[in-house]
């Protein structure tokens, strides 16, 4: 609201200078601490949350100074109650600002950090590693679609460079006079660039999830697991492991969608899936990344025919209702 001469005037109500509508307009990078329920008890996670409004064409701009209070009167409004899952406290945000923003959709994605414990594959010593939990809500005043996700890290082996390695070792081997070449190359991991990467998988689902099942299907996408902390026998077993099944960043993509269809044979066909990953390279300098997103019939439906299928449908389409 702004006055202007003794009069009230809300600028953000009046018509733009350019009379086009807007798919999303708001507020990102917010900081909160919020409490959700994670593994059966609540807790305190530092989440970042970001929320936008559709925007009509004869409308100028969004009252951004209003989210933050909204962000905190919906949060404080279920302070009271038992905390939410991270999807559902999104769902609660996006259902509030649609109300109050008086927008015909509003959407909210919270990104919060979880603490994730795991032991060392040989040792067994207990180490805590971070992933991000992700919760995404699109509501209108009719209906609302969730989406819950993960982001985890682990390591992927170039089967390219390795490829490579194998042809040139063979020809050593065989100028030296050994038999059995052949035996040898696969008894003996062979050398390759090693590439840290972050894997993401969102459902799309009104059935509730186990974070803690995503993040095992990310992982168990690439090559090896990575730990913040390993003694050299972990170390033995983590470079051992990667280079013995060295993947793409599309083969990552397709083992997280497979996996979660087969870790989740609940999923409803018009339910989503989407998973990206994004590999950093150590011998470019860039990076590589492959994704795909689809409704879970869309991708049942090429792995079951293999044939492609027409479409993608994507995570806004999806949240649309598309």
């Amino acid at each position: 609201m702004t006055e202007i001469s003794g009069v009230t005037h809300d600028l953000q109500a009046s018509p733009p200078e350019v009379r086009l509508s807007l798919t999303r307009a708001g507020v990102t990078g917010v900081q909160k601490a919020v409490r959700v329920r994670h593994e059966g008890r609540e807790t305190v996670m530092a989440a970042e949350i970001e929320c936008t409004v559709d925007l009509a064409h004869s409308q100028k701009g969004a009252h951004m100074s209003r989210f933050a209070e909204l962000f905190e009167e919906a949060i404080e409004s279920v302070v009271g109650s038992e905390a939410l899952h991270v999807e559902s406290l999104a769902e609660h945000i996006a259902r509030h600002i649609v109300g109050r923003q008086s927008a015909l959709r509003a959407e909210a994605r919270i990104t919060a950090r979880w603490p994730v414990r795991r032991t060392t594959p040989v040792s067994k010593l207990s180490t805590q590693e971070m992933v991000s939990l992700i919760g995404i809500a699109a509501a209108t005043t009719e209906r609302v679609r969730r989406v819950v996700g993960v982001e985890a890290t682990g390591i992927n082996a170039c089967p390219c460079a390795q490829g490579l390695v194998r042809g040139r070792a063979a020809e050593r081997l065989a100028e030296a006079g050994y038999e059995n070449v052949e035996r040898i190359l696969d008894l003996v991991p062979l050398a390759t660039h090693n590439q840290r990467g972050k894997g993401s998988l969102f459902v799309g689902t009104d059935q509730r999830l186990d974070a803690n099942d995503l993040v095992a299907i990310v992982q168990n996408s690439m090559s090896a697991p990575i730990y913040e902390l390993l003694k050299r026998p972990d170390e033995l077993f983590v470079v051992e492991h990667a280079h013995l099944q060295p993947r793409f960043v599309e083969d990552s993509v397709r083992l997280s969608l497979k996996g979660a269809l087969d870790v989740l044979p609940e999923l409803a066909d018009a339910d989503f899936l989407y998973a990206r990953q994004v590999n950093f390279e150590t011998i470019h300098a860039h990076d590589v990344l492959a994704e795909r997103e689809g409704m879970v019939a869309e991708l049942r439906g090429e792995l079951r025919s293999g044939e492609p299928t027409e479409r993608h449908t994507s995570l806004a389409e999806w949240l649309a209702g598309a």
